[in-house]
């Protein structure tokens, strides 16, 4: 496995802060982020579904009542009714109007696998959302990784603001005391100092943009920021590995469902089987001749097995299977486009992280040999060659290589951890 090892000095990233760390903030934004309650109703959902289909191997009951009227009804045939007139028997026939108040009952034997499909899609549909709950919440580490940057990035710029206005006000003090001995002019004295109020306009600037960001930041984690400096993270070491971010994951719960939705579709073209029993009480009853005879409310009983097979399930099963693997395969492509993204994503860092890296290298000789620089071009004042302008360019020079220092220190931090972030290390 290949690796790229960052080799940095410990003296350039090398730190006494002790506020949060990157870590902390983004376990406290994903914490405090209200998408995190979806995990518990997420669960709750799928405990329903899947207890849904377990229920249907409970027996159905269900009770029912009808009143009706017929225009006509079953009667017994007029050649037998002298015969039975003469036995004292009265066939009065049927009456239009019947009532039954019934209770049926039903059991499953055998439904075709429906209910275990049933189940499995519950499973995959939660599966599936909870994965999408973990792609949020990993972006939304990248989210407090910019703006955790962002802090630290201008934390430095102002403690380089606050050194420059330190090295005018210095100078600005030697010169008005030149001026007091005669050997310096007043405008001089007025170019310093318009250079110290542009110095500290640009710290107030910093100071707002920092405390913007803190906000926003503390608006993630939920609570207050404890200390005004945030922890530089440590410089590690990025292995060269396959990624293994949670959108993959999401990609092969949406690929779980789609099978659990296939064996759904299975279960359309299987016979069912069932016992099934109802009884009832009301007029007329089973025995229709009694009934015609006696208009007497009875109970009455009848208990059987029952199947039952939806041979139309066949029409439609071949294409439902084949919409199911055109979505599959969509999700494959969906898959291959984000491991593509991924790989140029991690190849660009790797790249960058090896530009920095190469431009940190210069950078303490350059920030060495302006200081230089600005140091000679304030003995040359104090000595008359050259006029505080000279020695302002030069000071605002020694200022920039410091900036960017720092600048390409915390981009090579904020680099390597949105690598770290591209490959879930």
């Amino acid at each position: 496995m290949k690796k790229i090892y960052i080799f940095v000095s410990a003296l350039l990233f090398a730190t006494t802060l002790h506020g949060q760390t990157l870590e902390e903030c983004r376990k406290m934004a994903v914490e405090h982020y209200p998408e995190i309650r979806q995990y518990d109703l997420i669960s709750k959902t799928e405990q329903y579904n899947v207890s849904n289909a377990s229920r249907s191997w409970i027996p159905q009951v269900t009770l029912s009542g009808q009143a009706t009227y017929q225009s006509a009804t079953t009667t017994f045939p007029e050649a037998f009714t002298p015969i039975l007139s003469a036995s004292g028997i009265s066939m009065t026939g049927l009456r239009n109007d019947q009532y039954k108040i019934a209770l049926d009952i039903s059991q499953n034997i055998w439904d075709g696998g429906q209910s275990k499909a049933n189940k499995k899609i519950a499973r995959a549909e939660a599966l599936e959302s909870k994965s999408q709950v973990d792609v949020d919440l990993y972006s939304l580490e990248a989210k407090i990784d910019e703006l955790y940057f962002g802090i630290l990035l201008l934390d430095e710029k102002k403690s380089q603001t606050e050194a420059m206005i330190n090295v005018l006000q210095s100078n600005l003090d030697r010169m008005q005391a030149y001026h007091k001995n005669g050997v310096a002019m007043q405008s001089d004295i007025d170019a310093i100092e318009a250079e110290v109020l542009t110095a500290k306009q640009n710290l107030t600037q910093v100071d707002a943009s920092i405390e913007s960001y803190r906000r926003v930041l503390e608006i993630f984690i939920g609570r207050e920021l404890w200390d005004k400096k945030l922890k530089r993270p440590e410089i590690t070491e990025v292995a060269q590995q396959n990624s293994n971010r949670p959108e993959l994951a999401m990609f092969d719960a949406q690929i779980g469902k789609i099978a659990a939705q296939k064996a759904y579709v299975n279960t359309s073209v299987t016979p069912r089987f069932s016992l099934f029993a109802q009884g009832y009480y009301g007029y007329p009853g089973m025995d229709m001749f009694q009934n015609m005879i006696s208009s007497d409310w009875s109970f009455n009983a009848i208990v059987g097995v029952k199947m039952s097979w939806n041979i139309s399930g066949f029409y439609t099963k071949k294409n439902n299977v084949r919409k199911l693997d055109v979505m599959e395969q969509q999700i494959n492509v969906q898959r291959d486009i984000f491991q593509f993204n991924t790989d140029i994503q991690s190849t660009q860092e790797t790249d960058e992280i090896n530009r920095l890296l190469k431009a940190l290298a210069d950078d303490d000789r350059i920030v060495e040999l302006r200081q230089s620089v600005r140091m000679a071009a304030e003995s040359k004042l104090e000595n008359g060659v050259i006029d505080a302008t000279e020695l302002l360019q030069k000071i605002t020079d020694e200022t920039t290589a410091s900036i960017n220092r720092s600048q390409h220190e915390i981009e090579l931090l904020q680099t390597i951890y949105s690598l770290k972030h591209t490959l879930n290390q």
